[in-house]
């Protein structure tokens, strides 16, 4: 799961995604990161940690990291919260099989459509809430996809 600073989008998406895993009993690797430098060690934004707990996820624990190249060894599936960070990702991938693993994550719910999870961080508190519904209908897809 990959966002701009890993302290918004991608935290809740790990965070959503990761409590479906473990719930299904499912043996599946979960993480997020950044493409930006902008963050890293810190925890999600307070909001979005706020609003994860509202509906009963936790991701308290997570801390912000840079996507790195190596990513692409490490993942089978690396979700883009919207266009410019898959395009970032995209010119670090080396062959077409890491450009394969790349896909945006709204286009689980409506494929094809390139639709990006807007960033709530400038905004207010109903937008944590909207980029919370749009991940827990495209984590609940990932996670169909993935049993």
């Amino acid at each position: 799961m990959v966002c701009l600073g890993n302290i918004c989008r991608s935290p809740m998406a790990d965070g959503l995604l990761r409590k479906k895993v473990a719930e299904a009993g499912l043996s599946v690797e979960v993480d997020s990161a950044g493409t930006s430098s902008y963050h890293i060690g810190e925890a999600p934004d307070k909001r979005m940690r706020e609003t994860a707990r509202k509906f009963g996820v936790s991701i308290d624990e997570l801390r912000a990291r840079q996507f790195v190249q190596s990513d692409f060894d490490a993942f089978d599936l690396i979700y883009a919260m919207d266009e410019s960070n898959y395009q970032n990702m995209l010119r670090l991938a080396r062959t077409n099989e890491d450009e394969s693993k790349l896909k945006l994550i709204l286009n689980e719910i409506h494929p094809g459509a390139n639709m990006n999870v807007p960033d709530p961080y400038y905004g207010g508190d109903q937008g944590f809430v909207d980029v919370y519904n749009m991940l827990d209908e495209a984590t609940s897809i990932i996670l169909e996809k993935i049993r």
